[in-house]
């Protein structure tokens, strides 16, 4: 776990970094320099790109990521590289030549219920062009080990950019249509730079001779496809259908919420970018054993960093809305129910690479197919014909990848005979349990402090609560000898600073 832990922890930071700006982004300056309904528009044409963005990428990020290991000859891995590089194109070029043919017809369907939308339905097409080219050559690096550089575009880029530009709107240097049409180019600009890096790291002999398992590489592809664009409907037919329903401002509202309750999901990113190549590599090899190890290690550590934070966050929540506007107030719960299935996430470590990876990764198909028309019907019930506003989607979302994420636990355990469960999962599971109940109920009685016109009392309140909740995680994690690696980081860490 040596690299794994060392390009984690760096990844990890620059991911917390991008989570940090985009936390004043989200929480401060959309909120007070975009009004709602462009907020609220932004957040409808980026989940609707990355609805389609699977299907341009042409599943070859993952490909990548699955194959390259597994050819041992500069040849080979030329072959291969050079094969896929163009793939996608063969679905963006007739996408973006019908989504110009049925202009019209698309961007008047998408705003029947919100107008503002029309004039801006091409931008979906746009961002999910350079989305897809970026996570092939995101891909690229990832193989070569170094996914750092692309983390930080990644996660951290988009929002230096989105602040930039909102100061820009409220300084009035631009207009806020001229905010999504910056925003854009500089989604171009980020696919350009990593190619540019991609390609520095290791730039193959363009040849047109197909490699010699080809017909496999395709068939993958196929499958992910259709799996990524399922995968995404999970994700984002929620911000999707909103517009279809109320007044788009409701989606700022929401993303909002869901924001907070994604922000402990950062080591799972951090930690899986680097996960991905190295269990690729160990199923390769029939390396079970590393396997078993990679899944223990990950899960322990992931569920120890995501519960710290659930508990942190939803402990909090109350005074955390009280500093945002009061149209966006009202979340807690689409927090608590997204932050519980991120630190679920967590725990099952690098359960979704072993799938992906191995000679079963056909069944992501059907459970991603199935996955993404229960969060559909269940959103209609939930969110249109039960009335439970976006509460109902938080849970939709919930039930249905808990679920399947119970399945898959069940199906990694049933094909390999391996589990993440180690002898600290339950004290970790009672560490977090005990803190969250001790600490969600309560706040300290603080009175009202503004400093112009900015609430002090909720930053206070939220200052002296995890003063509290911080040592005494630590302490419980250390005492019971949780995490023999992030003890190791502390120790470091601590050494280094004395």
């Amino acid at each position: 776990m040596g690299i794994v832990l060392k390009q984690s922890f760096k990844n990890t930071i620059f991911i917390y970094l991008g989570f940090l700006v985009g936390g004043i982004n989200t929480l401060f300056l959309y909120t007070r320099f975009l009004e709602d309904t462009y907020y609220g528009l932004v957040t409808f044409l980026l989940a609707t790109s990355n609805l389609i963005m699977p299907l341009i990428a042409f599943g070859i990020n993952h490909t990548i990521v699955k194959f390259y290991s597994s050819y041992f000859t500069k040849v080979e891995q030329d072959k291969f590289l050079s094969s896929v590089l163009f793939l996608p194109l063969l679905i963006a070029i007739p996408l973006g030549y019908l989504g110009g043919v049925f202009y019209e017809e698309i961007s008047s369907y998408l705003s029947v219920e919100n107008p503002i939308i029309k004039d801006y339905t091409f931008i979906i097409y746009l961002v999910a062009f350079t989305c897809a080219y970026f996570e092939v050559f995101y891909a690229w690096a990832k193989v070569q080990l170094h996914s750092v550089f692309g983390n930080i575009l990644k996660e951290l880029w988009n929002r230096v950019v989105v602040m930039l530009l909102l100061f820009a709107v409220y300084f009035q240097f631009i207009t806020k249509p001229e905010f999504i049409y910056y925003l854009t180019g500089f989604y171009f600009l980020r696919m350009f730079v990593m190619m540019i890096y991609a390609f520095r790291l290791y730039f193959p002999k363009i040849t047109l001779t197909f490699p010699s398992n080809y017909k496999e590489v395709l068939r993958f592809s196929g499958y992910i496809i259709l799996a990524g664009s399922a995968g995404a409907i999970i994700l984002d037919i929620d911000k999707f259908m909103i517009p279809g329903k109320e007044a788009i401002s409701v989606a700022a509202y929401y993303s909002v919420a869901v924001f907070i309750g994604s922000f402990i999901e950062a080591p799972s990113r951090a930690m899986l970018n680097i996960l991905q190549p190295l269990t690729s590599k160990t199923l390769n090899e029939d390396n079970i054993k590393e396997v078993a190890s990679l899944y223990k290690k990950s899960s322990i550590n992931l569920l120890l960093i995501s519960g710290f934070f659930f508990v942190l966050i939803n402990a909090n929540i109350t005074e955390l809305f009280k500093l945002l506007p009061k149209n966006y107030a009202g979340g807690e719960l689409v927090v608590f129910m997204i932050s519980f299935l991120k630190m679920y996430n967590g725990f099952l470590g690098n359960n979704g690479a072993i799938i992906n990876n191995s000679k079963f990764y056909r069944i992501t198909l059907p459970i991603s197919v199935a996955m993404a028309f229960s969060v559909y019907f269940l959103n209609k019930l939930f969110y249109y014909e039960l009335d439970f506003g976006t509460n109902g989607l938080a849970l939709a979302t919930l039930i249905v990848i808990f679920t399947a994420n119970t399945f898959k636990l069940y199906f990694v355990n049933k094909k390999f005979s391996i589990t993440p469960f180690t002898n600290k999962t339950f004290k970790m599971l009672m560490i977090i349990l005990g803190i969250y109940v001790a600490f969600n109920f309560w706040d300290f009685p603080i009175n009202d402090i503004y400093f112009y016109k900015i609430p002090i009392h909720p930053i206070l309140n939220i200052a002296l609560k995890s003063a509290i909740i911080i040592p005494l995680y630590l302490y419980l994690i250390i005492k019971l000898d949780i995490s023999p690696e992030i003890q190791n980081l502390i120790k470091r860490f601590t050494k280094s600073n004395l």
